[in-house]
């Protein structure tokens, strides 16, 4: 087994449950803003905002899109769904989102478990996030998760994104680690397993989903206990 002592973790969707704490959040806006306004119920407008956020954020970390266009046109195309077009709502509901959404503490199961049993075997922990900065950090704050990480690296401080390699060389510069003692833990194949396999760094696969294998990680689980046969 590497001797591994740097564990960089992916935040959305790997440690915090980006879908439960969106659903609650947009069922909170859909009440107070939008009900009155479209004939649809709630939840065939979240599954169209998932839809349209997934293939933004495809367009965002390939560099298509910049981060504005991003946090407005999710909420835009989803309204254009339900016939409701009107960007200057688009655009409060968008603001409004990445306020409520942070204050949301949803995450995986035995996700405070496994953290507590790293940190006992004298792990450090980072994450290496895609995400806003100043949402990140209050998503970690909020959740109470702020307290298991040494460094947080996002996209935007580093100037890159997941799966590019500068992004892994930032956070691995920044931790003062080294890649033979690094472990990349994600959910998402073709930002984190890619990303990591990009920059030389092993990884572990967090399957929670279990979302059929494009490329072969060096491990994969499906739910975080399983990491104890790991680590």
């Amino acid at each position: 087994m590497p001797g591994y002592k740097q564990l960089f973790f992916d935040l959305d969707h790997t440690l915090w449950d980006f879908d439960s704490n969106a659903k609650t959040t947009l069922a909170e806006l859909y009440t107070e803003e939008l009900a009155k306004k479209t004939s649809s119920e709630f939840i065939p407008f979240y599954e169209r905002y998932l839809f349209h956020n997934a293939h933004l954020w495809k367009r965002y970390e390939a560099g298509f899109i910049g981060v504005e266009e991003l946090k407005w046109k999710r909420m835009w195309r989803t309204l254009l769904d339900f016939k409701v077009a009107d960007e200057v709502l688009s655009k409060t509901l968008s603001v409004q989102f990445l306020e409520i959404l942070p204050t949301k503490k949803e995450v995986f199961p035995h996700t405070f478990e496994i953290l507590n049993y790293l940190k006992e075997k004298n792990y450090t922990l980072h994450l290496i996030t895609n995400g806003f900065e100043h949402t990140q950090k209050m998503k970690l704050k909020n959740s109470g998760l702020d307290i298991y990480f040494d460094q947080l690296i996002t996209s935007e401080a580093s100037n890159s994104l997941k799966p590019k390699k500068e992004i892994f060389d930032f956070a691995i510069k920044k931790a003062n680690a080294s890649l033979h003692e690094s472990l990349m833990l994600g959910d998402n194949q073709a930002a984190d397993i890619q990303g990591a396999i990009n920059a030389g760094m092993d990884q572990v696969f967090v399957n929670h989903i279990n979302e059929p294998l494009q490329l072969q990680p060096t491990y994969v689980i499906t739910h975080f206990k399983e990491l104890e046969n790991i680590l």
